[in-house]
């Protein structure tokens, strides 16, 4: 059984089976995924409270002296670290109940500097992230639990290479950047560049769907369970990807207006 999200793989049902030991179980992993959410909202809050203030009950403006320069620090000092980490949780998986509360809480620093930089630009635009992202996890995970998406080898392999595509265009983009080179069609808010931002989008909430699956597939072939934290972590990368697309897909609408 292979997944679209590459941090879950058919290797690592055969390598972590847990013969006689304590298994995982959805409950569980569940219940780490929660956790690992908390600590990335935790996180994530603590940046955005330095970039607002409270007005009123009900009100929010920006802080003296907060702009996208101020952000920064955040958003690459803590995306560097969850790179880093995620690495290493991906390589060993057994560290993963240590590694993936610490990518939680420094991928929270990455969301919450990026998010002050859009909410700076497009205001308003967080929330409306936060319950599109949000909303499409429970749409997922219903159409999942009714059985409309059937989980086949074709399902599995068509997000598979959709997803291996996105990654492959992100990759040459970055390069070219570096050239002084961009493809338009990613960043642009033309047609063709929120058609993008909409198929990315679609297969981001597609690897949900597998992901929901692995983990069912991880709890019957029982698992060890530490790989409880290990899949709650995987859900949490493509959470956090979808996240990051709907803010990409909602501006490009905002600059449209």
């Amino acid at each position: 059984m292979e997944s679209g999200n590459p941090v879950l793989r058919s290797r690592t049902f055969e390598q972590e089976r847990a013969y006689g030991t304590e298994a995982m179980t959805v409950s569980g992993a569940v219940n780490k995924c929660f956790l690992l959410l908390v600590l990335l909202v935790m996180s994530a809050s603590w940046v955005w409270s330095r970039m607002v203030q409270p007005t009123s009950a009900f009100g929010q403006e920006l802080a003296a002296g907060q702009n996208v320069a101020s952000m920064l620090p955040y958003a690459f000092g803590g995306g560097i670290a969850a790179f880093i980490l995620g690495l290493v949780t991906t390589f060993k998986r057994d560290w993963a109940k240590v590694t993936a509360p610490l990518y939680a809480l420094c991928n929270g620093l990455f969301i919450g500097g990026i998010s002050a930089i859009f909410e700076m630009r497009y205001p308003g635009i967080v929330i409306q992230a936060v319950s599109l992202t949000f909303g499409t996890l429970f749409c997922m995970l219903a159409i999942y639990k009714s059985g409309v998406i059937k989980v086949n080898d074709k399902f599995i392999f068509g997000v598979a290479s959709a997803t291996g595509a996105i990654f492959l265009v992100y990759v040459v983009n970055w390069i070219m950047g570096f050239f002084g080179l961009q493809m338009g069609f990613i960043q642009g808010s033309g047609m063709f560049g929120i058609i993008f931002s909409v198929v990315v989008v679609g297969v981001a909430a597609l690897n949900l769907v597998l992901d929901f699956h692995l983990i069912e597939e991880g709890a019957q072939y029982g698992l060890n369970k530490h790989m409880e934290w290990y899949c709650a972590w995987a859900l949490i990368v493509t959470l956090v990807w979808l996240y990051i697309e709907m803010l990409k897909l909602l501006a490009k609408l905002r600059d449209r207006r």
